[in-house]
């Protein structure tokens, strides 16, 4: 006998001496549950009814935990099924897994239903203002039982929210996804220079260029802002604040008013533009896209309604 097949033996042997492991010893609920309706109808044809099965099929499941467990458990007659004495014994030792099992079960769903019944959503302020309305009045319709709460903040607010537990999913707009999170592109976007009628810039002839757009003070979001963040990347971080301010109507106003100039998401502004309250300023060898990015603590891949909300993005 080679040393693979001995070893295999005394492996076996060891097996045989201990019963192997608990799964194998004890019957599935499945058969557990037949055998509870067995004792409590005394017909195994109305047992197997009741769960669902046909009456070979109970009586082979039946005869399977006999064999498993090394004991008669159903005396059959014409008459109906009767358990023997150590059915019975094996019957209240079943009824205690089952319960244990439908408790486990009750315990679960019970944790599934917080889960599912409420979705706390992080998003920088263009996706909070502009897009998300829209998504969560979709999901609303799909799960009107879900309570959404909103953190609405830059997008480096978004990712302390979500490593710190207090969010489901975030929504950013950044040039790079924050460390400690998964994401997916939902969307793209592009930053614009826009100003109020009456200032130069909305009459000049040829586009800006990036040395006088990084010379001039603008109105911009503030530092950790997706907006901020492409913008910076765009002028080699060269961007002067005339203002800075925390919301995107906040810097909508200031450039109504004549403030200055402001740099925006196309998002934000159709309304201005369309009723000429800003000014579109083009701008040539400045890369103002981005993506608008879902994000999610790494290994940590959304569930339930936020799973559902974030299939809505995408949509």
């Amino acid at each position: 006998m080679s040393s693979v097949e001995g070893q295999q033996g005394r492996n076996g042997s060891r097996a045989a001496a201990g019963g192997g492991s608990v799964a194998h010893r004890v019957p599935d609920l499945g058969a557990l549950e037949l055998l509870l309706a067995v004792a409590r109808l005394g017909s195994l044809g109305a047992a197997a009814r009741e769960t669902g099965i046909t009456q070979p099929a109970a009586s082979s499941r039946i005869r399977s935990m006999e064999r498993q467990l090394g004991v008669a458990l159903v005396d059959r007659s014409p008459r109906g099924s009767r358990l023997t004495d150590a059915g019975a014994l094996v019957t209240d030792w079943a009824r205690r897994i089952v319960e244990a099992a439908e408790a486990f079960d009750a315990g679960a769903q019970a944790l599934r239903d917080r889960r599912d019944s409420r979705l706390r959503v992080a998003a920088s302020m263009t996706i909070a203002e502009y897009l998300l309305p829209g998504w969560l009045l979709a999901l609303r319709a799909q799960r009107p039982d879900t309570a959404v709460s909103l953190l609405a903040g830059n997008s480096a607010a978004v990712a302390e929210r979500l490593l710190a537990d207090e969010a489901d999913l975030g929504f950013v707009e950044g040039v790079s996804v924050p460390t400690g999170l998964d994401s997916v592109v939902i969307a793209h976007d592009r930053l614009i220079v826009v100003t109020a009628p009456r200032h130069p810039w909305a009459r000049r002839g040829r586009p800006l260029e990036g040395a006088e757009l990084a010379a001039t003070p603008l109105i911009l979001r503030e530092k950790g802002s997706g907006t901020r963040q492409v913008l910076d990347a765009a002028l080699g971080g060269l961007a002067r604040p005339l203002i800075e301010l925390s919301s995107t109507t906040a810097v909508k106003a200031a450039a109504v008013s004549g403030a200055g100039p402001a740099v925006l998401s196309e998002l934000a502004v159709g309304e201005e533009l369309a009723v000429r309250r800003l000014v579109r300023v083009p701008v040539q060898g400045v890369s103002l896209a981005r993506d608008l990015r879902a994000v999610w603590p790494t290994g940590h891949r959304p569930v339930g309604p936020a799973r559902e909300l974030l299939s809505l993005t995408r949509g």
